[in-house]
């Protein structure tokens, strides 16, 4: 912001719109860090975790990472309590046992429970989807399923050449599992008009589909690209991948929680995400996957002397049979209809407890449609005033993601100039404001609907601007 009347206009732009705002409630929800605690080196106590109020704004740091890590829900704390609690009183009961007064299902019953709880979020029916296992792990069981290349036809795999590495490194282990070398069967997308940030436009992803669709068996794109923040057109390309015969499969870690999503509707064949980023469950909790319902069907009785016919073969496991007939220790799968029948072992529950808090919030809030309303408007006013800063700083940097608000979700991406990256991060952190960062260059910026406020907006452009400021002069007195 150019001058100290831009700073004053903008904090009182910034305190009407939260005053205004209907889902302002659930920012009590979280446990937002204070200033105090990010500056701190030290474990804090059980008791002092959760400290005063959330309206205490002067005393909270600026969290803007929730496309990295979420922050945690207060009732977290409350349902891991009951849970434990659950297994201390009732030990191997808790399997099968409900307790009067707990909201807690039975944990046989608990990934049915998320599955409930995500269906909604995703756009699906709650037997199109499952909680379980991780986000690498799910797009390589998906891929174990549906990825049947033919060595003289269809055998290449198309995903983006910024893809996040983990994805990178599944297409490259599947190729080589199937003998496969991925110089020659991986395709990777590279925009012709932006190569140096690689904002894909629907025609080049549409383009490149068509020039390798008599080759290709299978397309792994990202709903939300992580580096720039960019949304892809997922039911467009889902179609035009169809129309080609491919399979397709989304990586949605940056868009589920974050935009809406219909994927049934949309046809898209499969998906998987994980749910530690705007879905709030916590460092590394445990993902989850979508599958069509025409891919996850069980068409036939199954019968203990053709027990492999009747549904798509899969990397399978005992959680993932049929619950009627999966405490009887047979040795012949019989999958659960639905994508519950690709789980493999039985998952955490203390995963599936902390995601189901959080799911619950969101449920409170009216869900993703009301929080991408907020979302939207939250990251245009935070464009808004990024694109007003003081032109001596403004020019050291420029948001690489897509203005249009239909291509992009929570995230903007700054790009800065050369040299300025580990000096912006060092004094953005010096006043306690988290953002996260992707060398050599980028910072992703991300005001989640849930927890975040035009005001939190207004308070990291301050910040930034005088981190620039610093990182600039450094630069030119080290040169």
């Amino acid at each position: 912001m150019s001058s100290g009347s831009d700073v004053a206009s903008a904090r009182e732009r910034a305190r009407g719109l939260d005053r205004d705002d209907e889902l302002a409630f659930t920012r009590r929800e979280f446990n937002i860090p204070t200033k105090a605690q990010i500056a701190s080196t030290r474990l804090p106590d059980s008791d002092s975790t959760t400290p005063g109020s959330n309206d205490d704004a002067e005393s909270r740091c600026i969290y803007l990472c929730g496309n990295s890590l979420g922050l945690q829900p207060k009732r977290t704390q409350t349902r891991i309590n009951q849970y434990l609690a659950t297994w201390a009183a009732q030990g191997v009961q808790g399997h099968f046992k409900p307790l009067e007064g707990s909201p807690l299902p039975t944990w046989v019953d608990a990934d049915e429970r998320a599955a409930q709880l995500i269906a909604p979020i995703v756009g699906a029916s709650r037997a199109e989807v499952a909680v379980m296992q991780t986000l690498t792990a799910n797009l390589h069981l998906l891929m174990s399923a549906f990825y049947r290349p033919d060595l003289n036809g269809r055998h290449k795999i198309i995903l983006e050449s910024k893809a996040f590495p983990s994805d990178h490194f599944a297409v490259e282990t599947q190729l080589r599992h199937h003998g496969l070398d991925p110089a020659t069967s991986m395709i990777t997308l590279t925009s012709p008009t932006s190569p140096e940030d690689n904002i894909l436009t629907t025609a080049e992803v549409l383009s490149a589909i068509t020039t390798h669709a008599s080759t290709t068996a299978l397309l792994l794109l990202p709903g939300i690209q992580y580096y720039t923040g960019q949304l892809l057109d997922i039911p467009t390309i889902t179609s035009h991948a169809h129309k080609h015969g491919i399979f397709v499969i989304w990586d949605l870690a940056h868009a589920v929680g974050n935009v809406p999503l219909s994927l049934h509707d949309w046809d898209v064949d499969a998906a998987a995400w994980c749910s530690y980023k705007y879905l709030n469950g916590g460092p590394g909790c445990i993902g989850g996957m979508f599958v069509h319902e025409r891919h996850s069907a069980v068409t036939r009785q199954i019968t203990d002397d053709r027990p492999e016919e009747g549904y798509t073969n899969r990397l399978a496991g005992w959680w993932g049979n049929d619950k009627a007939t999966r405490f009887a220790m047979a040795t012949k799968f019989h999958p659960v209809k639905g994508a519950a029948g690709f789980q493999l072992s039985n998952p955490s529950i203390l995963d599936i407890t902390s995601l189901s808090a959080s799911l619950e919030v969101f449920e409170l809030a009216g869900g993703v449609g009301r929080l991408r309303e907020k979302s939207v408007r939250l990251t245009r006013f935070l464009e808004e005033i990024l694109n007003g800063m003081a032109e001596d700083v403004g020019g050291l940097f420029r948001v690489i993601t897509p203005s249009d608000p239909q291509q992009r979700g929570a995230q903007l991406s700054l790009k800065l100039q050369g040299g300025l990256l580990n000096t912006v991060m060092r004094e953005l952190e010096r006043r306690a404001v988290i953002v996260d960062e992707r060398k050599p260059d980028v910072i992703r910026v991300a005001p989640a609907p849930l927890y975040n406020t035009f005001g939190d907006c207004v308070a990291f452009v301050e910040a930034f601007g005088e981190a620039l400021a610093i990182a600039q002069k450094e630069k030119l007195g080290s040169s």
